[in-house]
């Protein structure tokens, strides 16, 4: 993982990996203070807030608008955080996920063209366990990040 204090807020865009780095460490580090059981609001408040302080850009509960086969669709959902303005962020505090979890930010993903999504379990006992990396294999960024 990427110690934070490397990240100082640069005019440029940040390389991918540095933003996905600091989001886990933050994560890490949020989930060791606290631990897991509190309800998703309060994880996605704190971590936030962190990555905000390490100089990073932060929306929360963005309210996404997309088309569809002609049809326009207000607010049709809300990411919990979207970082730097290319990296989604959904926050959960469940026991256990479901796969529909990780489809969900896949579909985010896919509707905002974006390359990478981090889907985090604060509700693991070790959040190792806990984060998963989902790539949207359908843009040319993530063809680039993975090489294909």
């Amino acid at each position: 993982m990427l110690p934070l204090s490397h990240l100082q807020k640069q005019p440029e865009m940040r390389d991918i990996n540095q933003i996905t780095g600091a989001i886990v460490d933050a994560s890490y580090r949020l989930h060791t203070r606290i631990g897991p059981g509190l309800v998703e609001s309060v994880y996605e408040a704190v971590l936030a807030r962190t990555l905000e302080q390490q100089g990073l850009t932060v929306e929360r509960q963005k309210a996404i608008s997309f088309d569809l086969d002609g049809m326009r669709f207000e607010q049709a959902f809300r990411v919990d955080l979207l970082v730097e303005g290319s990296v989604v962020v959904e926050c959960k505090s469940v026991e256990k996920l479901a796969p529909v979890h990780a489809k969900q930010v896949l579909t985010y993903l896919r509707l905002l063209n974006l390359p990478i999504g981090l889907l985090i379990n604060f509700g693991a006992a070790r959040l190792n366990d806990g984060v998963h990396r989902i790539v949207n294999s359908r843009t040319s960024a993530a063809r680039a990040i993975l090489d294909v």
